[in-house]
């Protein structure tokens, strides 16, 4: 059944106010790329207001996707009271894979995003990094389809009784084509394309499209960036899945909350599971393989309660709590008793589910503006990708780890060290092969600047400057790379140093003042020699947090910045979505000690402090 609703406008308060950027004056400058330009590549890039999509599909699909998103943009500002106002967030940068063999050869690693825990069967090929610049997701442009339960009628019986049926034909033609057949079978299963054929075989299974993983990682994103709050990771699933289910009509109507595919088979397979446990965060700990939490249940469970208006409340009540940092068990106890709770749940099963039906201005949602990349540009799509995977290293295990731990360690450290400098020496020669492609020296001297090798990222910057004299990205990354350089030198030249050094990064902000990476370089200047950051490089910190709110560790450089100034009250409002968020981040660990420092210095606040309300259920 469906429910038609009446979209209501509201408003929610930022968290700090905008602050001013690095000294600048404005100016502009039109980059010129000299050289012999490469040929067209496979790959499009269609731009919208909030999203740059990538695929290497067809442009019709590219559009159809990307209007798709900005409907989902609009479903929900609309739904959680933000309106069609518009927003300086950094647009999120959004990879379509073809291939299943190339996301797996990419061997992208969520370190600050992960689902579930679920069973192995639910592993989905999504990739989420919230970047100090601007966030990044890749998902692979294929289906893909779980088997929860296998009946005696398999794809081995088929072809097994097609073979025999074909040796008893007299008919060599006909025989031979059934011999095909039989061999066909295998060809399509697990992860399919949008126009394979998918042969099942009286399987309980659920199909996760490419659109329903698409739409459900930009739900999450949309939460994290337009209202950041530690919310607890079932929410987070339980939301992603809920508009994973969008259906665009063609009468301007979207319709939103339908069962996800496969919901009974999971559920009739999987079971029920103890709400206690989720409610309170014990099923985190709990072995996967073992546990039988599901998607569906995220779903199931975060589903009765967007739409119970008699639960609803609660809910808003339970996630405020959780995102002043109230434990789960606590905050839990809103729901008053949760045998009830479950056996409404386990009622809303049975029963027939709501969904809802929205109309909208279809004049309103922008044509993207699409183009081809060139080959030196489709080169650099996956290496940009995998850069968050590569420079980021395992720190080295402490005095006090135990020693089998240490050894885990060391060796997952090395393991990451060796596959880096693959990557690098990969980076390296692709930037040799495409000289004048100011991407390509781009993203080298990004690499290599985080990986920590200042001479060889100054040499890139270098060469992009030479591409493009005024870009404020080639500028940026020299002038860090200057910044590293003169954390080494002798203490004498240090302050002269890091004085040019900052020179170069204050232009870059001049020219263009809404890039993120010139704010964020201006303030590891000062970090980069042990310096406490200015005034202008805190103010920088704070707009690159308003543009990036997902970025954890943007995040714990200002919330540590404002706790050294004696502003513990915001620095806690500011670090509580990484330190009680939903993921292990690996800045995790640093905003926890920030937080007990934080409270610490008051120790007759609250539990919850002050911070922002997570956002509401509609």
């Amino acid at each position: 059944m469906a429910r038609i609703l009446s979209i209501g406008a509201a408003t929610l308060a930022g968290f700090v106010a905008l602050m001013p950027v690095l000294p600048a004056h404005a100016a502009t400058s039109d980059i010129v790329v000299t050289g012999v330009r490469s040929r067209l590549s496979n790959w499009r890039q269609a731009e919208t207001e909030h999203v740059i999509l990538l695929s290497d599909g067809s442009e019709t699909e590219l559009v159809r996707l990307a209007r798709n998103v900005e409907r989902l943009h609009f479903l929900l500002s609309g739904l959680l009271g933000r309106g069609a106002e518009q927003d300086d967030k950094v647009k999120l940068r959004i990879t379509m894979i073809g291939e299943v063999t190339q996301f797996d050869t990419l061997d992208l690693h969520n370190r600050r995003w992960q689902q579930g825990p679920y069973n192995e069967l639910f592993t989905i090929g999504r990739y989420y990094d919230p970047r100090e610049d601007g966030a990044v997701m890749a998902s692979i442009r294929a289906d893909q389809r779980v088997v929860v339960e296998h009946t005696s009628v398999n794809a081995g019986s088929v072809t097994s009784l097609l073979s025999s049926m074909a040796m008893q034909q007299s008919d060599p033609m006909l025989q031979q084509d059934m011999m095909a057949a039989a061999g066909n079978i295998y060809l399509n299963s697990g992860m399919r394309g949008p126009h394979d054929l998918s042969i099942t075989f009286g399987e309980k299974s659920m199909v996760m499209s490419e659109e329903s993983l698409l739409y459900a990682g930009y739900a999450q994103h949309f939460l994290l960036t337009y209202f950041p709050a530690a919310y607890p990771r079932w929410y987070l699933d339980g939301f992603g899945q809920i508009f994973a289910t969008m259906l665009v009509n063609g009468d301007n109507s979207i319709e939103f909350g339908r069962a996800p595919s496969g919901t009974t088979a999971v559920m009739g397979e999987f079971g029920p599971y103890p709400i206690k446990d989720v409610l309170d965060d014990a099923y985190l700990n709990q072995d996967p393989q073992k546990t039988r939490w599901t998607p569906i249940h995220a779903w199931m469970l975060t589903h009765f309660l967007f739409f119970s208006d008699k639960r609803r409340p609660q809910l808003n009540q339970y996630l405020a709590a959780r995102a002043k940092g109230v434990d789960g068990a606590t905050a839990a106890q809103v729901f008053g008793d949760q045998k009830e709770l479950a056996r409404e749940l386990s009622r809303y099963f049975n029963d027939r589910k709501p969904y809802l039906r929205i109309a909208y201005d279809g004049s309103k949602i922008e044509q993207p503006l699409v183009r081809r990349l060139r080959e030196s540009e489709a080169a650099f799509v996956k290496g940009r990708l995998e850069l968050g995977a590569r420079v980021e290293i395992p720190p080295a295990p402490d005095a006090d780890t135990p020693a089998n731990r240490t050894r885990a360690i060391i060796k997952a450290r090395e393991d990451a060290l060796r596959q880096r400098d693959k990557w690098l020496d990969r980076l390296r020669q692709d930037a040799a092969r495409w000289p004048r492609e100011l991407e390509a020296q781009l993203l080298l001297a990004e690499a290599e600047c985080r990986s920590g090798h200042a001479a060889e990222c100054l040499a890139a910057a270098t060469r992009a400057g030479a591409i493009a004299p005024n870009d404020p990205h080639a500028m940026m990354w020299r002038g860090l790379a200057m910044a590293q350089q003169a954390a080494a030198a002798p203490q004498a030249d240090r302050a002269s140093l890091i004085a040019t050094a900052r020179a170069v990064i204050v232009k870059a902000n001049q020219i263009d003042q809404d890039a993120i990476g010139p704010l964020m370089a201006y303030y590891a200047s000062f970090a980069a020699i042990g310096q406490p950051p200015s005034d202008a490089a805190v103010d920088g910190l704070t707009k690159a947090v308003q543009e990036v709110p997902a970025a954890p560790r943007s995040r714990l450089d200002l919330a540590t910045a404002l706790t050294d100034r004696g502003h513990a009250d915001v620095a806690k409002l500011v670090i509580m979505p990484v330190a009680a968020g939903p993921y292990d981040s690996p800045e995790k660990p640093a905003a926890l000690s920030l937080l007990k420092r934080i409270d610490g210095s008051h120790p007759a606040a609250d539990a919850g402090g002050t911070t922002q309300s997570a956002a509401p259920a509609p």
